[in-house]
């Protein structure tokens, strides 16, 4: 999606967008693939596709008589639409037009819907309209628009539609256009939820959100754990014992619980969060097993050759003894972002992730405080799951396929 992070996040928070003409729950559109008969998809038609609607106009003084007829098909035999709107939207100084609303069926019977004033803009939502279900005598009109009527029960009668909308404008200078959505039960390639937002959205930005999080906390995390690690293991003395003493601290204090914390008593922020992430790992149970190397690195006759011409502490840690941990480090750093980017999630999954960001913690959230699995909403679940797996998973293979490369005592084996 072509969007930046902020834009992004307007969008799934519905500030600069109208998910009205999503519709609502509806499953992946790639479900069709294996059922026999199909569910239908939403389609949207306006005036500016001429394929599909036919539009006439006649004047008489200033009132403008507007006729728009839209047609469409219905191939559907799975199931009936979540609802079929008619958007309309009308430019006018003082005197509002006047919008009649007609349903035609492949048989050629007619059905009268509903006749307003436009004020700006107004949508009519066929499952809305009261009047509606009392003359169709039942709650879900759209139902029977679409049924066959010669059936004993309700089934979709296939063909093609049509929706005539009848505008009446009594200015010159007035500009009416009219849309129709049909809002069907399956959705794109990775469905909607409860508020009509494209899953899609959150699933696919979710990703570089998850993975910045990740490198971000196990790149800084690493290579400052490294650094300290040397500095103790060279210096020795109340240098190294201060870091072990820290590091032994830290090891004790369970990490999610005082995240949760963080993110409970000061700010759910995700750059916070991170920031709280590296803190809290940098003295870590890493440090301990960097020491060790470094130690017999220490030893080396290369490190006394390099003391004989004088080299200094800090040359001797950046450039003798860092360099030759790197081909342990590099794999260990690829294996450990997939335990990120789960904690973040599993932080968006307890309700204690960024509010405003849409990641694959916060749809999992979503889906159980909306009860989806419940309901039978699966994919609303499966979804940021599997590709918190795939993540993991691909991360696990590259790591261990580094370990192989860089890692000498590996190569033979």
């Amino acid at each position: 999606m072509n969007m930046s992070y902020e834009q992004s996040i307007r969008i799934w928070r519905s500030q600069d967008y109208d998910w009205t003409e999503y519709p609502k729950l509806a499953p992946p559109a790639w479900t069709n693939l294996f059922r026999r008969e199909k569910l239908p998809t939403t389609l949207i038609l306006s005036e500016s596709n001429q394929e599909a609607v036919e539009t006439s106009i006649s004047e008489s003084g200033d009132m403008i008589v507007k006729q728009s007829l839209f047609t469409f098909d219905y191939p559907f035999t799975g199931g009936f639409p979540q609802d079929v709107v008619v958007a309309i939207e009308s430019q006018h100084k003082s005197n509002p037009s006047f919008v009649s609303l007609t349903f035609i069926n492949p048989a050629g019977e007619e059905t009268y819907l509903s006749s307003f004033s436009v004020t700006q803009k107004t949508s009519y939502y066929v499952s809305q309209d009261e009047t509606l279900q009392r003359k169709l005598k039942s709650l879900y009109p759209q139902q029977v628009l679409f049924s066959d009527a010669s059936a004993s029960e309700l089934k979709p009668l296939t063909g093609q539609y049509q929706i005539r909308v009848d505008i009446v404008q009594f200015e010159k200078d007035a500009n009416t256009e009219s849309k129709v959505i049909l809002h069907g039960q399956v959705y794109g390639w990775a469905g909607t939820d409860m508020r009509r937002r494209d899953l899609s959205l959150a699933l696919m930005w979710g990703l570089p959100i998850a993975l910045a999080f990740g490198l971000l906390a196990v790149t800084i995390t690493s290579f400052t754990t490294m650094l300290i690690a040397a500095i103790g293991a060279w210096f020795g003395g109340w240098v190294d014992a201060l870091i072990q003493r820290l590091t032994e601290i830290n090891m004790v204090i369970p990490l999610l619980p005082v995240l949760a914390m963080v993110a409970a008593f000061y700010s759910r922020s995700i750059w916070l969060i991170l920031g709280a992430t590296i803190l809290f790992n940098i003295f870590g149970s890493a440090i301990k097993n960097y020491r060790s190397i470094f130690v017999q690195f220490r030893e080396q006759s290369y490190i006394d050759a390099a003391r004989s011409y004088g080299a200094s502490d800090w040359r001797i840690i950046f450039k003798y003894l860092i360099p030759r941990i790197f081909p342990v480090l590099i794999p260990q750093i690829v294996v450990l972002v997939p335990g990120y980017v789960f904690l973040e999630t599993s932080l968006a999954l307890m309700g204690l992730g960024d509010p405003s960001v849409p990641t694959w913690g916060k749809l999992l959230r979503d889906a159980y405080d909306n009860n989806a699995l419940i309901q039978g909403h699966y994919y609303w679940v499966l979804e940021p799951l599997a590709l918190l797996l795939i993540t993991g998973f691909g991360f696990a293979l590259l790591g261990f396929a580094l370990d192989r490369i860089l890692n000498p005592r590996l190569r033979d084996i």
